[in-house]
């Protein structure tokens, strides 16, 4: 393995000891390395942290704590007994790429130690800030609740994924409202995004999810947003194969070892909007990878069969769930440079993972794949995963099997979180892949298994199979907000695009809102190392200029440069693997032209391969015009971009 530069230093102070809620109090600091954000850590009465960022408020004091069955943490006769502050500078290497090869870390951290073992650790990043606890008890704990408050100075808004209960697959809209207007009765998934209006946006999300139950966010009634967590789960109702939801909950929201470090809460800082693109602290703060081996590990792209409803014409065989259509799916996907196919619902009799279609001959694919240098992923629900698990895995490794789509989880209790943890490691045993559908969003399981290439959570494209929901403007939304906490399946690629005024939902014949360079520019702006190519081969194959573009396009990036953008209005990025770089554009249901400053490139000459929103494709939605030209680092370059219009170049030596 390479090594890395790294400069930690280390100070420790013994403090006098002070109750933890009498008086006196005291006051802690740690500042980022560029000296722009400080945090106060004030302990008194309760312990409330603070933020200035630029110089300004950004967070007012705000009580973070944790409650035990047994009492408070740290308890109440605790108190601060030392202190220690290290810095941290150095590479860090990425399995799977995403957004690029390393990440810089660099942050100051400030751990304060309590008498009862209990530590406090805040970290400040350049971009954004972090807090954990840790505890050092011999029994279990049983926590009751968890206190974590986010007040914001000024008159902040928030794009907030409401929610309307805790069984959710978490594919929500983000409204943009005035915080103050967020009530106690309202709440949401992670991440929201609150927008401070006055020049900085500070994401709350969270990692290191481990053993613990998901962060949710409810409204205070003021400028603030306030910590919750759903409960354990006693008793659940199965209703069907995939609905398992629960019934009676405990009074504490975990069950878990005295001994640990709880999850990290994460305020990610950006002043410029397109800078959170970039923002790798979900990464920084999860376990590094728990794999000796992971070689086997390999992104790529994906022919789905589900969105398009298998689709396929033109051909001498009757399409459906079946080996015939299956092979075609193969076919196109080693011809096109695609890694794998999935074979999603319809493979396999509900309930019964090892009851195949007599339709499908699942040796046969592989065997046919193989000879393609195509992969096959399975579908399977999660509870009849988890009923067959050993049985079901050791015959998906006989046959061959790359990789499982686990779908339907909706939940993201203690008991559930355990789950993933569970299959990602069930699966690595077996060198599977895994992508989480019907899932919470990321929140650092991917670093530690980093055979999890990509998870759900997200108001994708399939839901435009049944709703109007899927704009333009929600589409550039979301690289701004469920983007940023880790790799993203929206699933897209659809080749019938119809503009917003006249697009309707159509379940067996889908399309999406905006325009063919929209689908196209996802590529390159969406980050997900298992990425899909949703419709049906048929339309692909009828898309030869297309395809030029989806059959070269990456999963995985070398570098990422966020070049401009506001949330949810449009956005610029330029991403390089290898030698060569894509650009790629987007905006909402307003057409615009940006300017592309193609200094990025370095010295030499290049040739652009481009893809822009034909004249007409405010109209029709399919319409769009490939060129080539010759760049340098000195061309600037106008990107036109149709109402729910995309642009992309691929930029090449």
């Amino acid at each position: 393995m390479a090594h890395f530069p790294l400069r930690v230093t280390l100070s420790l102070c013994m403090l006098a000891s002070f109750p933890l809620f009498g008086e006196p109090s005291m006051d802690y600091t740690v500042t980022s390395p560029d000296k722009q954000t400080l945090i106060t850590i004030h302990v008194g009465d309760q312990i409330t942290y603070e933020i200035s960022h630029n110089g300004k408020p950004l967070i007012t004091p705000s009580h973070i704590a944790l409650e035990a069955e047994k009492g408070r943490i740290p308890a109440m006769s605790a108190t601060v007994h030392k202190t220690a502050t290290r810095s941290v500078h150095e590479t860090v290497p990425r399995v799977v790429w995403q957004k690029s090869k390393t990440v810089l870390e660099h942050f100051n951290e400030r751990t304060l130690e309590f008498s009862d073992g209990t530590r406090l650790v805040f970290r400040a990043f350049n971009e954004g800030v972090a807090y954990r606890w840790e505890t050092r008890q011999t029994n279990r704990l049983r926590i009751l609740s968890e206190t974590v408050e986010i007040n914001v100075a000024g008159a902040p808004w928030v794009y907030f994924p409401e929610e309307e209960r805790f069984f959710s697959h978490n594919e929500r809209l983000y409204k943009y409202e005035a915080l103050a207007g967020i009530s106690r009765t309202r709440f949401c998934s992670t991440p929201a995004l609150i927008d401070t209006r006055a020049g900085t946006l500070m994401l709350v999300t969270e990692s290191d999810l481990v053993d613990y139950p998901g962060l949710w966010l409810t409204g205070t009634g003021g400028n603030g947003l306030r910590g919750l967590f759903p409960a354990y789960v006693l008793t659940d109702s199965m209703r069907n194969d995939r609905d398992v939801e629960p019934i009676t909950r405990a009074e504490y929201i975990a069950d878990t070892k005295g001994s640990r470090s709880f999850p990290w809460r994460i305020l990610a800082l950006a002043d410029r909007d397109a800078d959170l693109i970039a923002n790798e602290l979900v990464f920084l703060l999860s376990q590094p990878s728990q794999l000796s081996d992971v070689s086997w590990i390999k992104p790529g792209k994906v022919a789905w069969d589900w969105w398009n409803a298998n689709n396929v014409y033109g051909v001498d065989f009757k399409a459906g769930i079946n080996t015939e259509t299956y092979k075609y799916f193969i076919d196109f996907a080693g011809t096109h440079g695609l890694e794998y196919v999935i074979l999603d619902e319809g493979w396999y009799k509900l309930g019964d993972l090892l009851a195949v279609d007599p339709a499908i001959d699942i040796p046969a694919l592989v065997a046919h794949a193989q000879r393609k240098n195509v992969g096959i992923i399975l579908w399977v629900v999660w509870k009849t995963l988890l009923d067959q698990l050993t049985p079901a895995l050791d015959q998906f490794a006989a046959w061959g099997i790359k990789g499982i789509k686990v779908d339907f989880m909706q939940r993201d209790d203690q008991w559930m979180v355990n789950y993933y943890w569970d299959i990602a490691r069930e699966a690595a045993k077996r060198k599977m892949l895994v992508d989480f559908h019907g899932a919470h969003k990321p929140a650092g399981l991917n670093r530690a298994y980093p055979n999890v290439l990509t998870s759900e959570g997200v108001h994708g494209l399939e839901n435009s199979k049944w709703s109007t929901n899927v704009t333009p403007r929600h589409c550039v939304t979301l690289p701004f907000t469920r983007m940023v906490a880790g790799p993203m399946d929206f699933t897209p690629g659809a080749m019938l695009n119809l503009p917003e005024s006249s697009f309707k939902p159509m379940f067996t014949t889908p399309a999406s809102m905006g325009t063919r360079c929209q689908q196209l520019a996802m590529y390159v702006i969406y980050e997900s190392p298992l990425q899909m190519l949703s419709d049906s081969p048929t339309h692909y194959l009828r898309e030869p200029e297309c395809m030029q573009f989806l059959s070269t396009v990456p999963a995985v990036w070398e570098h990422t440069i966020p070049l401009d953008g506001k949330v949810s209005e449009y956005i610029l990025v330029a991403r390089k693997s290898g030698p060569v770089w894509y650009v790629g554009a987007m905006t909402n249901e307003t057409g615009r032209t940006l300017t592309l400053d193609l200094s990025f490139l370095g010295p030499g000459s290049f040739s652009a391969d481009i893809w822009q929103d034909g004249l007409n494709a405010h109209r029709h939605g399919n319409d769009f015009r490939r060129s080539s030209i010759s760049v340098t680092q000195y061309t600037r370059l106008e990107v036109p971009l149709a109402p729910g219009g995309g642009w992309v170049a691929r930029i090449r030596p």
